[in-house]
């Protein structure tokens, strides 16, 4: 198992917002703070209220669907 890297709280809050938006992927989350799909998966279910967590996975899954290089 991977050690799940320490971010400052607003490197937290930045991340975040960066998943919430569907214009950034995460390879581009992995090239500004260095933390993994899964480390971003696991912040985000850790931080949003759990249906928050889960409308938001859906979102991602759906555009995966859609789109070849998408989240």
């Amino acid at each position: 198992m991977t050690k799940k890297p320490e971010l400052a709280p607003e490197h937290i809050s930045e991340v975040i917002q960066m998943a919430l938006s569907d214009h950034v992927s995460f390879a581009d989350i992995h090239r500004e703070y260095g933390i993994g799909e899964k480390d971003v998966k696991a912040l985000m279910r850790d931080t949003l209220k759990t249906g928050s967590y889960r409308a938001w996975r859906k979102r991602v899954r759906d555009f995966l669907d859609r789109r070849a290089h998408y989240k």
